[in-house]
């Protein structure tokens, strides 16, 4: 039996129903792809108001992507500490934030020439 490969659009869209269904907030999508010598596609940066939203993010991603893609982050780190919560997916790269911490490394800044789409809650 082969595997399905999966599209980045469904992998953004499970990746997002996550982040949504447990209120995470200020959602950017980085478009990489038309940046040189990237590591992945996209980028997806969230945050969170605590370490248990952070880790309640992350875990609420990984059902959605497991649910309806059969998917599991190729690597997962930042869990203990739950101020950055970084899940590798390899073509998409999620950054789950506490604020805070979010506005310190302001990795948007580092990547100014991707295209950056913000996704808004209404909650």
């Amino acid at each position: 039996m082969t595997k399905k490969i999966v599209s980045n659009d469904d992998l953004l869209a499970n990746i997002i129903k996550g982040i949504e269904d447990v209120k995470g907030a200020d959602i950017d999508i980085l478009d990489l792809r038309e940046i040189e010598n990237t590591v992945c596609d996209y980028f997806i940066i969230c945050n969170g108001n605590s370490n248990t939203q952070v880790v309640a993010i992350s875990n609420s991603i990984q059902k959605a992507v497991s649910k309806e893609l059969h998917e599991k982050p190729w690597h997962v780190e930042g869990t203990e500490n739950a101020e950055w919560v970084l899940m590798d997916y390899v073509n998409i790269v999620v950054h789950v934030f506490q604020k805070h911490v979010r506005e310190f490394y302001n990795i948007e800044s580092l990547w100014g020439d991707a295209k950056i789409t913000s996704i808004n809650t209404n909650y």
